[in-house]
């Protein structure tokens, strides 16, 4: 069945199927197009960094693979969606899974940071993951394909000091276990990857002491993207990598709210020791 509000994306008969991975230029986006790559599917790679993704793509090439697609586009603009969708059927491809991974974070009291980026941060990590999500459906039914959504343990608690990144990673959670149920009839899968502390350029680009990591939560991104794509294809719900990432989920659930707020807002604080920003974005 064919939703007219999905009818930007016109689907041809005889469209080769794709994984299509946004943020794939750097860390888990860039892990997760490797683990695809290495288990046969052909890949779609979308963000901002053009350089990046060719480079990406160049490697999975030369290792037997077959040369991903390069939409270097920005998830932040309104029409990239429809676009990722054109430049798509205009190779004769079509999504059999979508990999939300694009989002970025920003450090600091909500009132104090820039509204605007705020805002946009909203735009990507919600607007464009949603739209993602529910553009493609049709071609992911027609493939018995799915939908990997990259949220963060931030999405079990409050943030203070990160509030609107926190609530945005709320919204991945919860809108990603809806769409598990709606779609599972349907043969969709939908899972959503909740990774703590990942050694990426998240890290390195804010100048965070290691020391701030703590090493029994943190994972890195080749692990996560393992682990992702193994639960997207057993068709779980949510995954999160880690034993004391699912033991902090468990705490979570009992834990006065007064104390995780508290909690929250002191790790936080020291995260920005010297630094009044901590950024991601791909």
């Amino acid at each position: 069945m064919v939703v007219a509000n999905r009818a930007e994306f016109v689907p041809m008969a005889g469209l080769r199927p794709v994984a299509v991975i946004t943020g794939a230029s750097s860390g888990i986006g860039a892990a997760l197009a490797r683990v695809f790559a290495a288990k046969g599917h052909d890949l779609a790679l979308v963000g901002r960094r053009e350089d990046r993704l060719h480079g990406l793509a160049d490697d999975i090439g030369a290792r037997g693979k077959s040369r991903p697609l390069v939409v270097p586009l920005d998830l932040t603009r309104l029409d990239t969606p429809v676009r990722i969708g054109h430049e798509l059927g205009a190779r004769g491809l079509e999504p059999a899974f979508v990999v939300n991974n694009a989002g970025y974070g920003l450090v600091g009291r909500a009132a104090d940071l820039d509204r605007a980026e705020q805002l946009a941060m909203i735009d990507l990590n919600v607007r464009a993951l949603t739209d993602m999500s529910l553009r493609f459906i049709d071609s992911l039914a027609r493939h018995r394909g799915g939908i990997l959504n990259v949220a963060s343990v931030a999405a079990f608690l409050p943030g203070p000091r990160m509030a609107v990144y926190h609530a945005t990673k709320s919204y991945v959670l919860s809108f990603s276990e809806a769409l598990h149920a709606e779609l599972a009839p349907s043969g969709v899968r939908v899972t959503v990857l909740c990774p703590g502390p990942v050694p990426t350029e998240f890290q390195q680009r804010a100048g965070i002491d290691a020391a701030y990591m703590p090493r029994l939560l943190a994972r890195s991104a080749e692990r996560v993207a393992e682990q992702g794509y193994a639960g997207l294809m057993r068709g779980e719900r949510v995954i999160v990598p880690g034993w004391g990432n699912k033991l902090i989920r468990l705490v979570l659930r009992v834990a006065p709210q007064r104390i995780v707020l508290q909690s929250a807002d002191k790790a936080m604080r020291r995260r920005q020791v010297g630094q009044s920003r901590w950024t991601k974005r791909e």
